[in-house]
């Protein structure tokens, strides 16, 4: 047993399941949860307490789950607020952001109530990404802003760029693009991102992190206190947390590669001559096809063996759904 914690390191890892569950979603611990979100809203919200709803596991399949907080906060002014927050690993987070914000919606609105009383609470969706949101440049825009990791998201009118709609927000981190180091740690906001990036691999309390807020944190996440229950929850879920990062990753550089290998060909196909130059382009072509189809049916195999939806593995490698259900 002694060998197994040493290999785990000192503390547990708040980017796991059982990590992220065992900081912040405990009643007894929650002003650890009251202090990062103030972090978050930075003055926009100051939450003086919270109520936990009960937790839920979010997802069809056991590979999909994560830990979900929906949690009832009351600001400093008494006003009454709710929040989604968990951790995403996962394709086409943007829609389920918008899924899971507009379930909670349609939660506050009574069955059958009569009239055309619509007043709902203000919510908030926030998102601890353990990816880089626009990794392929999907949002076609280039984020000039310093906190290229902080997505702080409103329905707002294109033109005017006024808010529309103040009762509804995104606050998403993503971790990979926080790369500060501790001289460069400006905020309370820097020092919990800092702290959940580089938790697992501290051995003690560094002086540059605020002792009254992180002190807790230090106090009870030493892997040594934890239960021989514990220990073996969180050993599950951190082999769970690196299984899922190593399919995704290999997805991605498959695609990265299918990618670079496409745009030499198309520009090698530009400038070869006709006749038989374009014959051979043309056969070049073929087996890039084929070897794209090959990378594409080797992903949706390791994606439909995570147990994602079959919709959602089909629209994310061309594919399609009977090709995907025959794997």
């Amino acid at each position: 047993m002694a060998k197994s914690k040493k290999h785990l390191g000192k503390y547990v890892d708040p980017r796991t399941d059982f990590g992220w569950k065992f900081y912040f979603g405990r009643e007894d611990n929650k002003i650890l949860l009251i202090e990062f979100l103030n972090s978050l809203f930075h003055g926009e919200k100051i939450i003086s307490d919270l109520r936990y709803k009960p937790v839920e596991q979010d997802g069809d399949y056991e590979e999909m789950r994560r830990v979900v907080f929906d949690l009832h906060c009351i600001g400093s002014d008494g006003e009454v607020f709710i929040i989604e927050m968990q951790q995403l690993f996962q394709e086409f987070f943007k829609d389920r952001a918008v899924y899971y914000t507009s379930r909670l919606i349609n939660k506050q609105l009574a069955r059958g109530k009569k009239g055309s009383d619509y007043y709902l609470p203000e919510v908030y969706f926030i998102g601890i990404l353990e990816f880089d949101m626009d990794r392929n440049g999907s949002s076609g825009i280039s984020r000039v802003t310093e906190r290229p990791y902080f997505y702080d998201v409103a329905l707002c009118d294109k033109l005017t760029k006024e808010i529309f709609y103040d009762k509804l927000g995104y606050k998403m981190i993503s971790l990979p693009l926080f790369n500060k180091q501790p001289e460069e740690l400006k905020t309370v906001m820097d020092q919990w991102l800092y702290l959940l990036k580089h938790l697992s691999t501290m051995d003690r309390l560094p002086s540059f992190l605020d002792k009254r807020i992180f002190g807790l944190i230090f106090e009870i996440g030493e892997i040594g206190k934890l239960t021989e229950e514990e220990l073996m929850s969180y050993e599950a879920s951190l082999k769970h947390k690196r299984d899922a990062e190593s399919v995704f990753n290999s997805a991605m550089k498959s695609g990265e590669a299918l990618g670079h290998a496409k745009g030499l060909a198309e520009g090698k196909a530009k400038g070869l001559a006709e006749g038989k130059a374009k014959g051979l382009a043309e056969g070049k072509a073929k087996g890039l096809a084929e070897g794209e189809r090959k990378k594409a049916l080797e992903t949706a195999k390791a994606f439909k063996e995570m147990g994602l939806p079959i919709a959602d593995i089909a629209k994310g490698t061309g594919l399609s759904v009977e090709e995907v259900e025959k794997l």
